[in-house]
């Protein structure tokens, strides 16, 4: 239907795009280009190396409860130092260090979970401007689906990817959002017309 220019068009998930600009672009914030994509196999085989460093006990706090903790926070862009400090009890204060311990892993890995491929392009667009702008230019028009099950995250990269041009479509139903357990916030479509005012 497009024709000439088609094949500029991206057409993927937040993560597929995601791992393209990182790629090309995450030696700008401390990675190697040829970074590995942990699955969920890998992040778990790490955070029980995690475990038995920090002498955590998995009978009481199991592994695959401490990455629930770790993809919640990182969702929500919340790093493991502010995880750190507003750790309330024990329980937590243990997935706090078990959370510095895993990042500090895959960096020394050259590894990425699959949370990270969000908040590491939302932090090189944040601290490169000159990339943002790049991306800004080639995406001058933005449709998102499903948009009622973003999380804030994904809310935030197209925040900042629309806010040159601010040429965007969403698409979705408040009333069919199911993904609140993954972090999804309804809020976002409906604060939509209050993020864009001029939206039509």
């Amino acid at each position: 239907l497009v024709g000439f220019g088609s094949e500029h068009i991206w057409v993927s998930t937040f993560h597929s795009s995601c791992v393209k600009i990182l790629r090309r672009y995450i030696d700008c914030i401390g990675y190697d280009n040829n970074f590995t994509i942990y699955d969920t196999d890998d992040s778990k085989n790490v955070m029980k190396d995690v475990c038995k460093r920090l002498n955590i006990d998995t009978k009481n706090l199991k592994e695959k409860t401490i990455l629930g903790y770790i993809s919640s926070a990182k969702n929500e862009l919340i790093s493991p130092e502010r995880f750190q400090k507003e750790a309330a009890d024990y329980h937590i204060k243990q997935v706090g260090k078990a959370y510095a311990e895993y990042q500090d892993m895959l960096k020394k890995n050259n590894a990425l979970d699959f949370d990270d491929l969000l908040i590491l392009t939302v932090k090189l667009f944040k601290e490169n401007p000159s990339v943002l702008q790049y991306y800004q230019n080639k995406f001058q028009h933005i449709l998102v689906d499903e948009y009622q099950d973003t999380n804030h995250v994904q809310y935030i990269l197209i925040k900042l990817l629309a806010a040159a041009h601010r040429n965007i479509c969403v698409v979705g139903d408040p009333d069919q959002s199911i993904y609140g357990w993954r972090g999804a916030d309804i809020q976002n479509i409906l604060d939509f017309e209050e993020d864009y005012p001029d939206a039509v």
